[in-house]
């Protein structure tokens, strides 16, 4: 499993050394990517992450606060073909990202503002590797009925392993049967549909894609 230590170190370049050359990011570009959204930072309160994915059950990041939280106008898609970390280029499986529609039930993660650089660094170089996401400041509403901003690893349409067709009917055999260094894709869908129920969250295309692979699994 990814670490916290495995990225400070730079050990977890062993997972993606198959990746090709031009599409793993420096760290040069990843710190770009970093300074350009906090220059767009919409205002001078607490930096929250929105986590929808593995930053639910596996955060690697110090933080002083955890609450449930909705973002509106985003849905989860499995839409970025993965061929590193739990895929292969010869069994690509599907990596979880968002995309525009609907909404989506994770948690925000505030960071402590003693330790902010250090815990955005860890981030940044645990998302922007390949630079398969697009940080966006949203606004996510806790359970509480507060607002707070927070950036969001969304989507960007724009990089070449972006997939347009994430339906359940087409990622679940590839997910089915893709592996790699961090174990199976099926493995990464289990998890995350665990750490949701144990926090109550709830989403119909996660819940399918559980039922469409214990079909699948079934049948072997």
């Amino acid at each position: 499993m990814l670490s916290r230590e495995s990225i400070s170190s730079g050990a977890y370049l062993d997972s993606f050394n198959t990746l090709p050359k031009d599409v793993l990011w420096s760290r040069e570009r990843i710190e770009s990517s970093l300074e350009e959204t906090l220059r767009n930072r919409p205002n001078s309160d607490d930096i929250w992450i929105f986590g929808y994915g593995s930053l639910i059950w596996n955060p690697l990041l110090n933080f002083d606060k955890q609450e449930i939280a909705t973002l509106q106008g985003w849905r989860r898609s499995f839409c970025i073909r993965l061929i590193a970390g739990r895929g292969s280029e010869q069994t690509p499986g599907r990596m979880l990202a968002l995309e525009l529609g609907g909404f989506t039930e994770g948690v925000v993660l505030r960071l402590p503002k003693a330790t902010i650089n250090e815990e955005l660094r860890i981030v940044w170089i645990r998302e922007m590797l390949a630079g398969s996401y697009r940080p966006t400041w949203a606004t996510v509403t806790l359970a509480g009925g507060r607002e707070v901003m927070a950036i969001v690893f969304v989507a960007d349409p724009m990089q070449q392993y972006h997939e347009k067709d994430s339906s359940i009917s087409t990622i679940a055999p590839l997910i089915d049967v893709a592996s790699g260094p961090y174990g199976t894709n099926v493995d990464y869908v289990h998890k995350l549909a665990a750490a949701m129920a144990e926090r109550g969250l709830k989403d119909d295309y996660v819940a399918m894609l559980v039922s469409e692979l214990t079909r699948l699994d079934s049948l072997k």
